[in-house]
């Protein structure tokens, strides 16, 4: 047994440094996967980032679909026709005015909209997530002579008008959801992200 005479100290102090600071980079090490699981990964931060949309070939009583986190929107561009259809309609809509809470407060005006004829919405019905079919045309057969276009829920009969507005008496209880957007120019808009908020 060796006596406290023999033992070098300088080695005792370099082999308790050497063994502090491998398990210190082994707890680094065994952490890092840990801590970069609750930072969100470059697919997520895709899913939910901002959609730029090129608007300046979408001709008037047209309808493009995009998709922004995971969920169809409808980019419309309104005729004058169609806007000026829309305070025809206010009777026959639950919420006309749009004051429940489905869009930013910059679109809660009669178009739901920044533009009156550009119209940005979330194509997802509000009573149970089908996605409704745009039917411009003005008194359809099937639709009857008092509907001046909008769209229709193919899943259990909703309508909506070219504001995404309600009607009453249908099973979706609330307008359309419009996201947060603006346009970053005459031809550009931008779903997903609104510079004001």
């Amino acid at each position: 047994m060796a006596s406290d005479a023999t033992v070098d100290s300088g080695k005792r102090r370099f082999l308790l440094t050497a063994t502090s600071v491998v398990g210190g980079i082994g707890v680094v090490a065994a952490a890092t996967p840990f801590v970069m699981s609750f930072w969100p990964s470059e697919r997520a931060k895709a899913a939910g980032a901002p959609v730029e949309v090129d608007i300046s070939k979408v001709e008037p009583g047209q309808k493009i679909n995009v998709e922004w986190r995971g969920k169809v929107c409808w980019i419309l561009n309104r005729t004058p026709e169609m806007v000026s259809n829309l305070p025809k309609l206010d009777e026959r809509l639950l919420d006309p005015k749009s004051l429940t809470d489905q869009q930013p407060a910059y679109c809660r005006n009669e178009h739901r909209s920044i533009k009156d004829d550009m119209w940005v919405a979330v194509g997802i019905c509000t009573h149970l997530g089908c996605s409704p079919t745009f039917r411009p045309e003005i008194a359809p057969a099937d639709l009857g002579p008092d509907w001046l276009g909008g769209f229709f829920c193919p899943c259990h009969q909703s309508k909506f008008d070219l504001a995404g507005r309600v009607y009453k008496g249908v099973p979706a209880p609330l307008n359309l959801v419009i996201p947060p957007h603006h346009y970053a120019s005459d031809t550009m808009v931008v779903i997903g992200e609104d510079p004001k908020a």
